[in-house]
């Protein structure tokens, strides 16, 4: 019985049983999250607003360095994943920006519900709403906005990946972009085999598979982190080596200890944020 036990304990970590993440979290395997970072927490401005491009009403979440006017200020867009809104994710990256001593940026969190952040057969355009309702009322409240860097996890990883490859070369730019574990998948059944809303049918995967069309990015300076224990870690180490063979270096970030979880996130947002903020000002 002993050797039956730890026979199915290597078929699970190996991939080959359900259960690995489970597993990894009975285990300690899945990390814990940081403490609460030392400083004052970002001013936070929440807008509920009518989308024409969501055909709803939306809330952004509007996140400003505490102490720092927002004039002037570059802007972070973030990307929340699956059955979260702009309220939760704004809740991880406040205490990210304190941790990462964020100063240069302000960080926008908007409702983009269960899209996976590209337009759908219904309509429903969470991009067209960033675009062209999201920043057009940071602008106006001074942030800049001409230039923008791109930050999500899960669905919102996938999204901030797909973003990057679809507004390059028609603006806004992209400064950089960070996906802290894309929820990126290997095919269309896979796809709806996880999340029945993910995608329209096969053709509507086939055109936003990031992977396919990772060759967008080769100017985008990119952060990719997932943890070893994470069911979409093959995808973002496929993702990471296809921009790498592309750029002649794989991106920072990497594939670490850690699950598919708020810890990995809350341990793994802050490095991803300095990145953003440090090639955000690089190229003022």
């Amino acid at each position: 019985a002993i050797g039956g036990a730890a026979g199915a304990y290597e078929l699970v970590q190996a991939g080959t049983l359900p259960g690995k993440y489970t597993l990894a979290r009975l285990d300690g395997a899945c990390g814990s999250p940081p403490p609460l970072p030392r400083g004052a927490l970002p001013v936070r401005r929440d807008l509920t607003f009518s989308s024409a491009y969501r055909h709803r009403a939306v809330t952004m979440v509007t996140l400003i360095p505490a102490g720092v006017s927002a004039s002037g200020l570059g802007v972070v867009v973030g990307l929340h994943g699956a059955d979260a809104d702009a309220r939760h994710f704004a809740s991880q990256l406040s205490p990210a920006m304190t941790a990462a001593r964020i100063t240069g940026l302000a960080a926008v969190a908007v409702d983009g519900g269960d899209t996976y952040w590209h337009k759908r057969a219904d309509g429903d355009d969470p991009v067209g709403m960033i675009i062209h309702e999201v920043l057009p009322r940071l602008a106006a409240a001074g942030l800049r906005t001409a230039r923008i860097a791109i930050v999500g996890e899960s669905m919102g990883g996938y999204g901030a990946l797909l973003m990057a490859e679809e507004l390059a070369g028609r603006g806004p730019a992209v400064a950089a972009v960070a996906a802290l574990s894309p929820a990126i998948f290997p095919s269309y059944a896979a796809a709806i085999a996880a999340n029945r809303t993910s995608f329209d049918g096969p053709a509507d995967f086939a055109r936003h598979d990031v992977l396919a069309n990772a060759a967008a990015m080769r100017t985008v300076p990119t952060w990719i982190g997932c943890g070893v224990d994470d069911p979409f870690e093959a995808e973002a180490a496929r993702m990471r080596a296809r921009l790498g063979a592309l750029t002649g270096h794989e991106p920072p970030g990497g594939i670490m200890q850690g699950c598919h979880d708020d810890a990995f996130w809350a341990r793994n947002l802050p490095a991803a944020l300095a990145f953003l903020a440090k090639k955000t000002e690089e190229g003022r």
